[in-house]
């Protein structure tokens, strides 16, 4: 692909986001609690969920194989941290899931498409369009790469942290809902979306690029209406009182 359409490409990703960040005010992402058989025939959560992250993996994984610039210290590095996360998003975390929670066939559709294009968008610049050199190992020492990184891994933390937080609110064969309120969940009812974006902001600023800056802008605008949404069922459900003065997904803030 050619910088020209590649940057045409990043454009229409970011102006999609924007549509689905407004959607997603009025239309509910129906999976998790918010299941809704309107999206189509429910599937296995744990089967939806590794066929629906998989492909930015194995995209991923391809972009580095075909590219002369695989062994870059900076370039694999980056590569790494990412396949990192996405192997235990793509195997480790649904395998873990508790429960026989489903999801619509509809709602893996589209985030086995989101995923398929995430993972060019980042591959193809990491590996093929970025400038030569760019990412050698020289920019393993760059304030960018080492503020990114630590911004990266921190996001990790709390959504790692948050995640088994949430796991570990029901005993086997318990099927309700409780309000989390360990870790960051005490400040927000979205604890594990906010380590997310923190995440991939984290990534755009390790790569200092365009690509992970579109990831972050994605990732922000699915997460922050869903993480409304959730914490006005939160709301109906466990009352004002009990949710106290806890935000939605950015502590102190919103």
């Amino acid at each position: 692909m050619t910088m020209a359409a590649f940057s045409l490409f990043m454009i229409v990703m970011s102006f999609l986001a924007i549509i689905v960040f407004i959607s997603l005010y009025f239309v509910d992402a129906g999976y998790g609690m918010l299941f809704n058989g309107k999206w189509g025939k429910a599937l296995s959560n744990k089967v939806a969920w590794i066929c629906m992250e998989a492909p930015v993996f194995i995209v991923m994984l391809l972009l580095w194989i075909t590219s002369t610039r695989r062994f870059e210290a900076g370039a694999l590095v980056i590569f790494l941290l990412f396949e990192f996360h996405y192997f235990r998003r793509s195997f480790v975390f649904p395998l873990r899931m508790k429960g026989n929670s489903r999801m619509p066939s509809g709602i893996m559709a589209m985030g086995i498409l989101f995923n398929l294009l995430n993972g060019f968008m980042q591959g193809e610049w990491l590996f093929h369009l970025a400038p030569e050199e760019r990412y050698s190992a020289d920019w393993l020492t760059t304030p960018p790469f080492i503020i990114g990184t630590i911004v990266f891994l921190t996001g990790m933390f709390i959504n790692w942290q948050s995640d088994n937080i949430v796991r570990n609110l029901r005993k086997p064969g318990d099927t309700n809902h409780y309000l989390p309120e360990k870790g960051l969940f005490a400040y927000v009812t979205s604890a594990n979306y906010f380590g997310e974006i923190v995440e991939w902001i984290g990534f755009a600023i390790l790569t200092w690029s365009w690509s992970g800056a579109v990831f972050a802008w994605w990732t922000a605008a699915n997460l922050v209406p869903r993480a409304n949404t959730l914490y006005h069922k939160y709301q109906t459900m466990f009352g004002a009182e009990q949710m106290g003065k806890r935000k939605r997904i950015f502590p102190f803030i919103y």
